[in-house]
């Protein structure tokens, strides 16, 4: 409930304040340390994170963001790749050597309804046990290959799983979502359209 007071009464005002680039992903790094934090309310003890920790993963919940983030930003490699948009040219995160950064741009608005609901799921309900599905080393800590396994299948599952479009008066799937969001941004190069990324009030 903290968080989510914060959210409404400073965060977006936050957003709605800045004037570059650099301040907006500040506000965005600062609303995922909140929401991070939190996972101690509603994730079993041995999945809570201290840190985000990217490279490599020190931890179990770490190493499942990480996967997650990594499958999803492949998706959406695919998805723009069936456009015209060009990888390289992206908005908020910068371009560099061996990343696609208009693929981090889009695919960020897709973690909490892809990448983090499957990681819940899979945790909560015990799909995927630190004892059973993890390799550790002194440094870091990653899926072994059963653990991998049940976590792409449920990947996978979750980009098919279909949500009422409110637009579309129809039933798309979060696959598919990924690929609108690409048309639309299309149009809002070629048209002038306003672009409204997707939102979980949609799905």
């Amino acid at each position: 409930k903290e968080t989510i007071d914060w959210i409404r009464k400073v965060f977006f005002t936050q957003v709605d304040q800045a004037q570059d680039i650099k301040r907006l992903l500040a506000c965005e790094g600062e609303v995922w340390i909140r929401f991070y934090n939190d996972f101690k309310y509603f994730l079993p003890k041995d999945f809570v994170m201290n840190k985000r920790v990217k490279r490599p993963p020190d931890n179990p919940i770490n190493a499942l963001v990480s996967f997650g983030n990594t499958l999803l930003y492949t998706k959406t490699i695919s998805a723009i790749y069936q456009t015209h948009l060009d990888q390289r040219i992206s908005f908020l995160h910068e371009p560099s050597e061996g990343r696609f950064s208009l693929s981090l741009d889009i695919s960020e608005v897709f973690k909490p309804v892809i990448v983090f609901r499957t990681i819940f799921d899979l945790v909560n309900n015990r799909k995927l046990q630190v004892e059973k599905h993890f390799e550790k080393s002194v440094n870091y800590c990653i899926l072994n290959e059963e653990g991998r396994k049940i976590f792409i299948e449920a990947f996978e599952a979750r980009l098919e799983n279909v949500f009422q479009h409110p637009r579309l008066k129809r039933k798309v799937s979060y696959r598919t979502a990924i690929k609108l969001d690409c048309y639309k941004l299309i149009k809002n190069i070629l048209e002038g359209n306003e672009f409204v990324p997707f939102s979980l009030k949609e799905g």
